[in-house]
């Protein structure tokens, strides 16, 4: 390759280095590719304060069927693109997600839904734990805490009763629970400009008060550091603690977790078929290097192996302390 890193002018301080420099002797290439991340859409029925995607009620982005419709095809004779990670906004408000999933699943690919549990409740979505079950499909269900205060504070007053509601719903459906193949894994954001605790320790927290207190099961806690980028910076710098901030993941830097970074197997199409390294690149509209920038582009979801990954100061909140991705902790 002729060089593996883009080099970004970066919105933070001249005294943090640039992400590429930071990490130009770790060789992190492209790995063949695994996962396909899609948003379906910006539309949502919450609006968080760390949201990076600036998800909320009055989003109009929603993926057409024509863009679903490309990406199948381009899957078609993928075998090695084992999982469809769908996000949003809230992926299931788009009108054309049952059908999609229904296809992806009948093309044998692990199918994931980033579901935020309160729009199980919502008007037209009475059935859709009963569907997202019988399409065996994984749920990663955002719960930044398992304390009210915490969890409403971050999200909206009202939200952690009704994600409670939703586990149970999905606990009785067979989610989470022991000998079951539905997977429910939750997901921890810090509720402010600091590192995640150790996932594993936090984990068994989860697990504790969740079952003790409200009877809820589940099977993996994926602990992510929240991103430098959109509503989450904004508050940064609403507070002043922007440079605070990007020094400690700085200081926090952990090479090994960079190896792990999700980007060197994973492809993220936004909502309207554009191309980007990561979730995150993609809200900066930072696409990927090569020419095809979007699905129609595409011949192959094989060209992207050899492209140079994009990378920018951002990139630091994924290689700080035990490292971030959307499954959680890289190391």
């Amino acid at each position: 390759m002729e060089n593996q890193f883009s080099t970004l002018s970066s919105d933070f301080s001249s005294v943090i280095p640039p992400f590429c420099a930071k990490v130009s002797g770790l060789n992190l290439e492209r790995r063949p590719l695994k996962t396909l991340q899609i948003n379906l859409g910006k539309l949502c029925n919450q609006a968080c304060l760390h949201c990076h995607v600036e998800a909320g009620p009055k989003r109009p982005e929603i993926m057409p069927w024509s863009v679903m419709a490309q990406i199948l095809v381009l899957l078609e004779n993928q075998p090695e693109v084992e999982t469809v990670d769908l996000t949003g906004g809230a992926p299931e408000m788009n009108p054309n997600f049952r059908q999609f999933v229904v296809a992806l699943r009948e093309m044998g690919k692990e199918v994931i839904d980033r579901c935020n549990l309160t729009i199980l409740f919502e008007p037209g979505q009475e059935e859709t734990a009963q569907f997202l079950a019988s399409q065996r499909v994984q749920v990663v269900a955002s719960l930044p805490c398992y304390s009210k205060d915490n969890v409403d504070r971050q999200r909206g007053r009202g939200v952690f009763d009704k994600s409670i509601e939703g586990l149970r719903l999905l606990n009785g459906l067979g989610y989470g629970q022991p000998d079951s193949d539905l997977l429910l894994n939750l997901v921890y954001n810090p509720g402010g400009a600091f590192l995640p605790p150790s996932q594993q320790k936090l984990e068994v927290d989860y697990k504790r008060e969740l079952k003790e207190l409200f009877g809820i099961r589940f099977n993996q806690l994926f602990a992510l550091a929240n991103m430098p980028i959109r509503r989450f910076l904004w508050d940064l710098q609403r507070q002043g603690k922007e440079q605070e901030y990007m020094n400690l993941l700085l200081q926090n830097f952990n090479s090994e977790a960079a190896k792990g970074v999700m980007c060197r197997d994973l492809l993220s199409v936004g909502w309207d078929g554009q191309l980007f390294d990561c979730d995150f690149n993609q809200m900066l509209e930072l696409p990927v290097k090569g020419q095809a920038k979007t699905v129609f582009e595409l011949e192959s979801l094989s060209q992207i192996h050899n492209q140079d990954i994009v990378f920018g100061n951002h990139c630091y909140g994924c290689t700080a302390g035990a490292g971030s991705s959307c499954g959680g902790a890289l190391d």
